[in-house]
């Protein structure tokens, strides 16, 4: 049954969530303190559905928050900030009761909280607060951002239970064999074929479906050891009934207790999280410089001025003598981080907010493993860039602007460059989203000359909204692009950005060609798909320009940074596979629900998409069927004749013929299987035909009282009605009424019948039936006559529906189809939610994820626009904020080949300006010449992507023609767009074009 309004909302967040997010409604959180990283934590536990939640600040805005609070507007400048922070809160996400609070955090007030989150709060407050809510069982979180830094610290209680510690759905493999022994081998295969099982070592599991040893059925869950990709070890089987066939193994989740030190007890005993022993030393040296740095902030009553080297040192000093660091503290991380720790930088506190929101929804979900106990983030290496070691406190000091906090940081100077950038955004989903509210925070493209690009063919759609920032329910069915340029325009209106509705692709080259690409700084990637991002990097590629690639996966996330010529290309991107199964599993020998759910998926293509584009192509166009190959075409024929003769007149129609379907699929396919490989069919003597991974199946018996039954009559029904342009109905009761009375005759299985068993039986295809394929056209020519004639028809006579993810009765048909298809086979259902997501290829997303993603990014545009050529400065990252990991490491080194006697990049080019003492394009023999002048190569051929433009093979006339000609002849013949500069290939006089594929392209710029 279709999912509700609110499934429909945070479908792609369930899928991260699971079971926990139905807690989500009735949970009531406390965020104190709405700055940069409170604002980034409220709005990810509004927009994810948390029930109440409670804003809590004591302080005005001010013209320097606007540099990170994002939800502040400059009307609400000297106003409470929780006050102004909460109306844009509540528009955000209605379901959400967001309230605020501007007095004391006293015990009573704290005590009806699930979770309470402290951002940027004294070190006085945190202590108290954090002994009360430990003593109360009240899940405790601290995150805090100064500068370059962040500090995350979680307190969950004495006995705090996680009922689901892992990401993604439990393992489960198809059982091929068990032997009897101690211990007992289990031989599986994992849910696509010829894939191995993803189980580990100590995994629990539990077995169903084992026919023979039956022992094993609904047993206590047992440990496994792996043996290897298909082999697992469980217990004693010795004993038991020998394994016959079928059978599947799923992991069983226990769920798992902690128990956390209070923040008073932590700070002096740091359990500190780290993605590898090496950043240990660093985490505890800023662990000490936090503590000093509330110390500083006690003693002085304000943070240390930016820059200025004798506050610097005072912190130094207090963090020398708090006797509390374990091991030897790192006085160059303190000293940084003390010396820019005024600034208030957008991307530092959407990761650090990002993350610690993700935890406050592990308190609310139980799911996930939370924090053990302390997480330290830096990206110190921003101020090893070259110039920004010699800014100085005037540089730095305050200005009274909105960009106060970042100038902090990197200087006035640098807060100008940014406003000159000009950037590309591909893509405005989530993380579009993200990164352009990022960016209008930030300034970037809001000086003169500036300009903000974000391209997306997209519109905005309802599942968008839990994690999208920058939508709102008035904005469904609209540009993407044009909401999102609105919204960074209210955000920060000096940011100049424009919006593209366009794709980017080939088809598209002549927008975002030579000139488009030449005046850009930069390019952001937040696309979803791994084709576009990879033409995107080759287009990168070709212009020199620097691409941040950005990617999201439920919890995981992932940035990469390409930037000529100082770090290597990003190369192709690895994906999951193609989903595809040999067509004989999904039709005779399915095993796994991701065989039923393709199935089902084919069998609405066949059913209420592809009949329909026959028939209307039929009807308009007879003709086209002399083109296809007579065996499609007899089967097009086939389809047109079963679609026109079995036209409803009404919806019972259309549920007579849904029960037919059922029939067809469930029981009589099922019969005749069975009739031709019988239950005890052997494939030679002693090994029998149904074992392995060829699970016996069994016909279902239709019965309108069972709710899969009539979900996939009424679904099917109301398809095909809409197929043929037939009013539909949802009368559950009627259509039961009319299934009761419905007889059909009883199936007579085919003798004989061919059963193709292998991939290789499936191609084999027998000839056409010429003369089935000539009574049918002829039938179908008068019956055409005859439709076409009568003055009701409509044209076109029949609607396609193509599948969508989103569309509840899509949805509806597929689970049930599916699930049917399960039972007949003995595979385990899954639910509406599940088969949604498996059957719509849907990525699990969660705002928490994206806006840590997009911080990530952000980072690096700073060194990109600082000008960086230090291969050392830069980040790739990889995040998995189910285990509160985030992973930080330099990029490659671009790679290097030998050509023509020397070294070259990757990235080198040879440019020449194509142009002649004339002011004209020059000649292809003026270009060989110039080769053989500059470089003392020898061309033999020359080619233009694939269009070959001189060959020293060619007749002598030939080589004469080709040599004449201007570079640019014949690029329309070709099918290409002209261009300003073209890229040539070569092959020299010497060398193996097919040996030697790796040289410097040639750039010729045209007049």
């Amino acid at each position: 049954m279709a999912g509700s309004g609110e499934e429909g909302l945070y479908s792609r967040q369930l899928y991260v969530l699971g079971g926990g997010a139905r807690r989500l409604a009735g949970a009531v959180a406390l965020v104190s303190g709405l700055r940069g990283t409170g604002a980034q934590v409220a709005a990810a536990l509004v927009l994810a559905g948390t029930g109440r939640v409670v804003l809590h600040d004591r302080g005005a805005a001010c013209a320097a928050d606007r540099a990170h609070q994002f939800l502040l507007r400059e009307s609400d400048i000297g106003q409470n900030r929780a006050e102004a922070s909460r109306r844009v809160l509540a528009e955000l996400n209605p379901h959400v009761a967001v309230v605020t609070h501007t007095g004391e955090l006293s015990e009573a007030f704290l005590t009806s909280f699930q979770v309470v989150v402290l951002t940027e709060s004294p070190l006085e407050e945190q202590l108290r607060i954090g002994d009360f809510c430990h003593a109360r069982g009240i899940c405790f979180i601290v995150a805090d951002t100064k500068g370059l830094a962040g500090q995350l610290f979680c307190d969950f209680g004495k006995h705090f239970v996680v009922d689901d510690p892992a990401e993604g759905d439990p393992v489960c493999a198809t059982v091929q064999h068990i032997s009897q022994g101690n211990p007992g081998v289990v031989t599986c295969m994992g849910a696509e074929d010829s894939r191995g099982h993803l189980f580990c070592d100590d995994d629990l599991v539990m077995f169903s479906g084992v026919e023979g040893m039956t022992e094993l059925n609904g047993q206590e869950p047992v440990p496994v050891r792996v043996l290897d990709a298909f082999r697992l070890e469980i217990g004693d089987t010795s004993s038991f009934l020998p394994y016959r066939r079928g059978g599947l193994v799923s992991q069983v989740r226990l769920p798992k207790v902690h128990c956390y030190k209070p923040l008073r007890q932590a700070l002096a005993e740091p359990q500190i999280q780290v993605a590898s022993p090496e950043d240990l030393p660093r985490s505890r040296s800023l662990h000490t410089a936090f503590q000093a740095l509330h110390a500083f902030h006690g003693e002085q009553g304000r943070l240390p001025q930016p820059r200025a080297p004798a506050d610097a040192e005072r912190v130094l000093e207090l963090a020398r003598s708090l006797g509390a660091q374990q091991g030897p503290l790192d006085e160059d991380v303190v000293r940084a981080f003390a010396s820019v720790s005024a600034g208030d930088l957008c991307p530092v506190a959407a990761i650090v907010g990002a993350l610690a929101a993700q935890e406050a929804l592990k308190a609310i979900t139980r799911k996930f493993l939370p924090l053990d106990q302390w997480l330290y983030f830096d990206a110190l290496e921003c101020l090893a860039l070259e110039g920004a070691t010699q800014l100085t406190e005037e540089d730095c000091a305050p200005r009274g602007s909105r960009y106060d906090g970042q100038i902090a940081v990197f200087g006035a100077t640098f807060q100008e460059q940014l406003g000159h950038q000009k950037y590309w955004v591909v893509g405005a989903g989530a993380i579009g989203c993200e990164l352009l509210k990022n960016f209008a925070m930030m300034g970037l493209a809001a000086g003169p000359g500036g300009d903000l690009t974000v391209t997306d063919m997209d519109t905005v759609a309802l599942s968008n909204l839990h994690r999208q920032l920058l939508y709102r329910s008035a904005d469904i069915s609209k540009p993407k692009s044009v909401v999102a340029a609105a919204a960074v325009q209210r955000m920060n209106p000096r940011v100049r950005v424009t919006a593209h509705q366009n794709q980017v692709g080939p088809a598209t080259e002549s927008l975002y060609g030579d000139d488009f690409f030449r005046r850009l700084d930069g390019v952001i990637s937040a696309l979803d798909t791994l084709e576009a991002r990879t033409y995107l990097e080759s287009r990168c590629l070709r212009y020199l320009t620097p691409l941040l690639d950005s990617g999201t996966e439920g919890l995981r996330g992932n940035v990469l940074a390409m930037v000529p010529p100082v770090t290597k290309p990003l190369g192709p991107a690895s994906g999951p596979g193609d989903g595809t199964f040999p067509l004989c599993t999904l039709r005779y020998f399915p095993h796994t629900i991701q065989h039923t759910l393709q199935w089902a998926r084919d069998e609405f293509e066949g059913l209420f998409q592809l009949p329909a584009e026959h028939v209307n192509r039929v009807m308009e166009d007879p003709a086209f069927l002399e083109q296809l190959p007579a065996r499609k075409a007899l089967e097009v024929l086939e389809q047109v004749q079963s679609s026109l003769w079995e036209r409803p007149r009404d919806w019972w129609d259309c549920v007579r013929w849904a029960h037919r379907r059922w029939q067809n699929c469930y029981h009589d396919a099922i019969t005749q299987l069975l009739h031709t490989f019988p239950p005890e069919h052997e494939t030679s003597p002693g090994v029998p035909f149904w074992a392995g991974d060829r699970s016996c199946p069994h016909p279902l018996t239709f019965d309108p009282d069972n709710d899969t039954h009539l979900e996939y009559i009424l679904a099917a029904a109301h398809l095909f009605a809409q197929a043929h342009k037939v009013p539909p109905c949802s009368d559950r009761a009627a259509a039961q009424t009319i299934l009761r009375s419905v007889v059909l005759p009883p199936f007579v299985p085919q003798e004989g019948l061919q059963i193709p068993l292998t991939e290789e039986q499936e191609e084999v295809q027998a000839p056409a039936d010429r003369g089935r394929l000539a009574e049918l056209t002829r039938e179908l020519v008068q019956r055409r006559q005859e439709l076409v004639g009568h003055e009701e028809t409509q044209v076109p006579l029949m609607e396609p529906i193509h599948f969508e993810k989103d569309n509840n009765i899509h949805v509806d048909f597929i689970t049930a189809a599916s699930n049917l298809r399960a039972e007949n086979y003995g595979i385990p259902p899954v639910d509406w939610l599940t088969s949604k997501r498996i059957a719509g290829q849907i990525v699990p997303a969660i705002i928490t994820t994206t806006a840590a993603v997009a911080g990530l990014a952000c980072l690096e545009v700073y060194k990109l626009v600082w000008g960086c050529r230090d291969p050392s400065c830069y980040r790739n990252s990889n995040l998995w904020l189910s285990d509160c990991l985030l992973l930080r490491f330099q990029p490659l080194p671009p790679p290097t080949y030998r050509y023509g006697g020397r070294e070259w990049s990757c990235w080198d080019r040879l440019e020449m300006q194509a142009v002649d003492a004339d002011g004209q394009e020059m000649t292809v023999q003026e270009v060989l010449d110039w080769l053989q002048r500059t470089h003392g190569w020898t061309v033999t051929m020359l080619l233009r992507g694939h269009t070959v433009i001189y060959d020293r093979e060619e007749d002598e006339e030939t080589r004469t023609r080709q040599r004449a000609q201007r570079l640019s002849e014949n690029l329309e013949g070709a099918g290409e767009p002209w261009r300003r500069e073209l890229e040539l290939y070569y092959v020299c006089e010497g060398e193996d074009a097919e040996a030697e594929d790796a040289r410097p392209p040639l750039i010729c710029s045209l007049p």
